[in-house]
């Protein structure tokens, strides 16, 4: 009779415990926000169209909402070069916000300067809760140099780089071209810090924010990608939270070398140690990489 009660006993749990994970197989996959980069859209079909297609098929049911300011596609365009960054983030942050579907909690990709932005919104909005954030090609310490621009010796690109540099700092500048708010001059860092209306406030290099350091290491994961041969975005350390070396724009240093991380003015030190950081690299141009790269590294790792 002991055995007969033992047996009911170790049925019963079994059943119960089938119950619970046939509950949680079937509860539905995190949505995926995606937010694109420069020059290009929420929408098109050779670039983020193409990626939400892809997640879609990888993880049936999944809700992937990509990311588009304005009304279509060529304001959205438009916007990623002349609306306000910080005006960009308060709009999706409300839109986020007010998306039932997200309350318990999404995943976010960022494409070049959609990662940066993205991470504002992970330190300025922590409702609904980020979880993981991937940055695909983000330039998280700003960026020194002119897009396709061969070498920084290059006369030309080092000429327009100094008209630049002499007035992304400008109040009208900074209010009006996307760019310039993330322009980081290694040359002038007292000038960037107090002037850079996005980058040196998000990064803590102003004030120490502490809502902004709690709320990103909140992350599970922050997933920083680079790419060796990028041609686009100088330094491309910036992608791994490198930047040159302050006071001059050859030499650079890592995330670790900085003071940003020495300080733990943003937390990412401990998030480091703490093994909440994961570096990649792809060996390739600015945003290259395949299907199944973007498969097997991104979607099977942190979205499933």
């Amino acid at each position: 009779m002991y055995f007969v009660k033992r047996t009911i006993v170790f049925i019963f749990l079994l059943i119960n415990a089938s119950q619970n994970l046939s509950f949680a197989d079937d509860s539905p996959p995190l949505p995926v926000v995606l937010w694109h980069g420069m020059g290009d859209s929420c929408c098109f079909s050779f670039s983020l169209g193409a990626i939400k297609n892809i997640i879609e098929n990888e993880i049936p049911g999944v809700q992937v909402i990509s990311i588009r300011i304005g009304k279509d596609t060529v304001e959205d365009v438009m916007n990623g070069f002349f609306k306000n960054a910080n005006h960009q983030i308060e709009e999706v942050c409300n839109l986020l916000a007010n998306e039932d579907s997200l309350k318990n909690g999404y995943n976010a990709i960022g494409f070049s300067q959609g990662s940066q932005f993205l991470r504002a919104v992970a330190q300025r909005c922590p409702q609904p809760q980020m979880q993981n954030l991937i940055s695909i090609g983000g330039q998280h310490q700003g960026v020194y140099g002119l897009p396709r621009c061969p070498s920084l010796d290059h006369g030309l690109c080092n000429r327009l780089r100094q008209i630049l540099n002499h007035a992304a700092y400008y109040q009208f500048v900074q209010n009006n071209f996307v760019q310039a708010e993330y322009w980081h001059d290694p040359l002038q860092e007292d000038e960037y810090k107090k002037y850079s209306i996005f980058l040196a406030d998000i990064n803590n290099e102003r004030t120490l924010n502490q809502t902004y350091k709690d709320n990103l290491q909140k992350l599970k994961k922050l997933v920083l990608i680079k790419f060796t041969e990028d041609s686009m975005v100088q330094p491309h350390e910036t992608e791994w939270f490198g930047f040159y070396q302050p006071g001059q724009s050859e030499k650079t240093q890592s995330l670790q070398e900085s003071d940003l991380y020495k300080e733990d003015r943003l937390g990412l030190k401990q998030m480091d140690e703490d093994g909440k950081i994961d570096f990649l690299q792809v060996h390739g141009d600015h945003l290259q990489f395949t299907a199944d790269w973007f498969i097997d590294n991104i979607i099977q790792k942190y979205l499933k």
